[in-house]
């Protein structure tokens, strides 16, 4: 059975895509998946760091597409995570850059050797965003709860009309403890307004910098918090049900 590719987007900076993936990626390959996270974010990638494989990756996804590696040669294998790799973006753009058939291809190779593939797109609509969504098989857009960041979803929605119902998903994420009297409106607001199916609820968790900061995946620290979060994740985009986290 073909795996999937998933593209991790939104509109606009600092909604944590990037921990995201890395925590949902952890999630699945505890779960005994085979999950790759491929970085698309050009010269601004920190995938690495989240996942605390930097400097372990030598070639990059464009290496891949462009044919100056092979995908085995470029992925690297998490020591403390069997079945988890990354595929990291270039530090700088050479030559000319990624073809979406070219794009294409390479989650065609990717589907064949993964379950599951996360495709960190950069923040914002530009060419990195095209790129990672061109040949995906589902989005998650990620947001917060702020008021700009609900506009910004709107406009991610609105150019990832290519997706059938059902492969667009939303995800609210760093939800603060706070706003626990407001959560049910705030979510709804997040709904109505993205237009979307809720995938998950992340809470804002002091354990996720930490975890950041070490390069170690959360869901490799504990089963509370955020990390209690990726793991539902984990099960829905496996198809199994799992209740919408407390924030506590």
């Amino acid at each position: 059975m073909a795996g999937q590719c998933v593209a991790v987007v939104s509109g606009k900076g600092g909604t944590g895509k990037t921990s995201f993936t890395a925590g949902v990626g952890s999630a699945l390959a505890l779960a005994g998946r085979r999950v790759l996270c491929l970085d698309c974010d050009i010269s601004l990638r920190n995938l690495d760091l989240a996942l605390g494989l930097t400097d372990r990756a030598l070639m990059d996804f464009t290496d891949v597409a462009q044919g100056r590696c092979t995908l085995e040669d470029a992925a690297v294998e998490h020591p403390k995570l069997p079945g988890l790799f990354l595929l990291t973006a270039p530090v700088r753009i050479r030559g000319r850059p990624v073809s979406e058939k070219q794009m294409s291809a390479l989650l065609q190779d990717i589907r064949e050797r993964y379950d599951f593939c996360f495709l960190d797109a950069p923040a914002g609509l530009g060419s990195g965003f095209q790129l990672a969504a061109c040949a995906a098989d589902r989005a998650v857009v990620v947001t917060t709860t702020d008021a700009s960041s609900l506009r910004d979803a709107q406009h991610t929605v609105m150019e990832l009309q290519r997706f059938p119902s059902g492969a667009l998903h939303l995800v609210v994420n760093r939800v603060r403890r706070k706003m626990l009297r407001q959560l049910h409106a705030t979510i709804d607001d997040a709904i109505d307004r993205a237009g979307l199916p809720l995938l998950g609820v992340v809470p804002e968790d002091d354990a996720l910098t930490l975890s950041l900061n070490q390069g170690i995946p959360l869901p490799l620290t504990g089963n509370q918090g955020a990390a209690a979060a990726y793991r539902n994740i984990a099960k829905r985009l496996q198809g199994q049900k799992a209740s919408l986290m407390r924030i506590r």
